[in-house]
């Protein structure tokens, strides 16, 4: 009776596995290939072949991190760092350097963004739905971790972090605010400590300005008890991601001044300050008026530098600060007739700026978004060059929220109607 060659066979109480070797001398079973030198030999070079080859584990580190930076997105890397322990110690390594790597290649991808009606993630067709609801899922986005939460109101968010601000009472609430810096994910938060006093003396005096009116020759006066304030994040050093910087603004009458925090040594210090005059020194500005009224309130951020767009009509330029020298500067827009709320300064690649923008007119009811593009330093041209024109279509006003990354945020409204236009 023929035995099948893994069979196993009881002999003398012992079990006993049969291979086909063994059955091809006892029991006579017929074997698919001639037991020959020959086979041998191949069957040795086989496995000489199978012994060669190479696992991924056994690839070279520096190959490896080569092949995980050329991974499509964050969510394939985090896969990959989780199949074994190798990996999970390339791409966490101790001092974060293969992460600094990966980010600089990689633009985080769009998960959320905040407004004056809380938080809105990412929705379903969109590609980062998923990890934009397990965001919303993990992290306590209400604040609930902190004290009194109801009384604070977030001022900007960055890099995972959120800045909480509650104005404070006295003469100066603008200058004694209270801010806070927390991370929602991990439920932790840093008290900011006040402004020092020697800082705040230096902003924390009425403003008196004159300005003419335009439809008389009488002069009103305005009696400013606060300078005007604005405090954001800086961007994460990459060379200590567990600190942060806030920066403060102060925009008084005659001057204009900044103040950073920054969490390694947990002080504030003055950082930067200007005269208007010499801001607008030779750019044909009345030096009678306080550019304090230019209402540079839109902040935008690219390669280092915060850039503050005018909400004036007609506005002409953006007052610029650059986080890395800490100077005050004010540089050119495009000559068109920008609308209000309708810009964003965005980073066009290899260090050169660009520029979205709404015109304040319309062609036919119709809206365009205008892209420009200004070399940068080291090209001969510096000036800026329309790149694209995207049409916005008809029948809604349009505005741009906010640019983070490679992402736009416009928001759109219906036309606005005045008594007696038909409907």
């Amino acid at each position: 009776m023929p035995m099948a060659p893994s069979m196993p066979c009881r002999r003398s109480g012992r079990t006993k596995v049969v291979t086909t070797a063994s059955s091809s001398a006892s029991a006579g079973v017929q074997l698919p290939f001639p037991s020959t030198p020959m086979a041998s030999s191949m069957a040795r070079r086989r496995g000489g072949c199978r012994k060669a080859v190479t696992t991924l584990t056994e690839i070279p580190d520096h190959l490896l991190a080569e092949i995980f930076l050329r991974l499509p997105a964050p969510e394939d890397l985090a896969r990959a760092s989780a199949a074994c322990v190798t990996f999970r110690r390339l791409v966490f390594d101790t001092d974060g350097s293969f992460l600094r790597r990966f980010r600089r290649l990689h633009a985080p991808p769009f998960l959320a963004f905040f407004d004056r009606d809380g938080f809105h993630h990412a929705l379903t067709p969109h590609p980062s739905a998923p990890a934009a609801s397990a965001l919303a899922d993990a992290a306590d986005l209400s604040f609930s971790f902190f004290p009194n939460h109801r009384a604070w109101a977030v001022q900007d968010i960055r890099d995972g972090r959120v800045l909480l601000l509650r104005p404070a009472g006295g003469k100066q609430p603008q200058i004694s605010m209270e801010l806070a810096v927390c991370d929602p994910l991990h439920r932790r938060y840093v008290l900011l400590p006040p402004v020092p006093d020697e800082l705040a003396a230096l902003v924390a005096h009425p403003v008196t300005i004159h300005k003419p009116l335009p439809e008389d020759s009488f002069a009103w006066v305005r009696h400013l008890d606060n300078p005007w304030c604005e405090v954001f994040l800086a961007p994460l050093d990459e060379e200590a991601e567990v600190a942060f910087c806030v920066i403060w603004i102060v925009h008084c009458a005659t001057r204009l001044a900044a103040f950073v925090y920054s969490s390694t040594t947990g002080q504030w210090q003055a950082a930067a300050s200007s005269e208007w005059n010499e801001l607008f020194l030779g750019r044909g500005e009345s030096t009678m008026v306080s550019p304090i009224d230019r209402h540079f309130y839109e902040r935008h951020y690219a390669y280092g530098c915060f850039y503050w767009e005018s909400t004036m009509a007609g506005k002409k330029e953006m007052l610029v600060l650059d986080t890395r020298t800490m100077d005050f500067s004010i540089s050119d827009l495009p000559p068109r007739g920008w609308c209000t709320l309708g810009l964003a300064i965005v980073e066009a690649g290899e260090g050169r700026l660009g520029l979205f923008g709404i015109l304040d007119e319309t062609l036919a009811g119709k809206y365009d978004l205008y892209y420009y593009i200004r070399g940068n330093k080291d090209e001969s041209s510096g000036q800026w060059q329309l790149e694209k024109t995207i049409s916005l279509g008809s029948g809604c006003q349009h505005h741009i929220k906010t640019a983070a990354g490679r992402y736009l945020l416009i928001g759109k409204f219906g036309a606005m109607r005045f008594i007696g236009s038909t409907p």
